[in-house]
């Protein structure tokens, strides 16, 4: 029986679908596109640097649609981007040991598994509160260092932070959470610019995949039903790499 984790073209599918259902709830996808990788044992030290470009991609095709719209507020993001930006920076260019690194990014990964298999939707306004000055940049400060760290760009902890919070309904949460992604995916990439030596050759069908996933994700949409059970699953799988990182099994 063929191992079909060796098949070339499943890693691809899953960072399609992935990207997929990501943007069609605003964000880029990294914490699927880790998992999809740690599932296909991608090594540790390709993982971030992989999932930072892809990110970029997806998050600049996805604060340019969201801006367009009309779907985002620049007060809401500025002050988490102030203490978030150097500190992305500063954990793109960390290195950690690759235990200790394998760990981050699997409680990362449970920690969005947890967000995805919410039972309930957490926003409840139809308007505006903007975040305080004082909270917003130390909280965009931690979410930056652990975005640099584990190569995500951040929207897993700051989107629920501010629905959590009311300071924005559900949508133009989104806005804001993309473009916050963007900016920490570029930052951290600058913080570990080495690490772009880590790339795979195979980084063109990747991107190809996970832009075609998020033009069906932003443009076309899905339907809700059929969008929250698959959001459901994907939440199992980041649930199951999370766990294999973290070495439970």
């Amino acid at each position: 029986m063929p191992d079909l984790l060796s098949t070339p073209f499943l890693l691809p599918l899953c960072l399609f679908f992935g990207a997929m259902l990501y943007t069609s709830v605003g964000h880029a996808g990294a914490s699927a596109y880790i998992a999809a990788m740690a599932l296909f044992s991608v090594p540790t030290a390709t993982m971030r640097p992989t999932a930072l470009v892809l990110n970029v991609f997806v998050a600049s095709f996805g604060a340019f649609r969201f801006i367009k719209a009309g779907l985002f507020r620049w007060r809401g993001l500025w002050p988490f981007l102030i203490g978030a930006i150097p500190m992305a920076f500063l954990g793109g260019w960390l290195q950690l040991p690759g235990h200790i690194h394998k760990t981050i990014i699997g409680v990362v990964l449970l920690i969005a598994a947890a967000r995805l298999l919410w039972p309930k939707p957490l926003a409840v306004l139809s308007g505006w509160n903007d975040p305080p000055i004082a909270f917003a940049i130390p909280a965009g400060a931690v979410i930056g260092l652990l975005s640099g760290l584990t190569g995500t760009g951040g929207g897993i902890f700051l989107t629920p932070l501010i629905l959590f919070m009311a300071w924005s309904e559900t949508k133009t949460a989104s806005g804001i959470s993309v473009v916050f992604i963007l900016c920490n995916s570029v930052a951290g990439l600058l913080g570990n610019y080495a690490s772009l030596q880590s790339l795979p050759p195979e980084l063109p069908v990747y991107v190809a995949a996970v832009m075609l996933g998020a033009v069906v994700g932003t443009q076309v949409g899905i339907y809700r039903f059929a969008r929250e059970h698959l959001l459901r699953a994907l939440g199992v799988v980041l649930v199951i790499a999370g766990l294999k990182l973290i070495g439970v099994y």
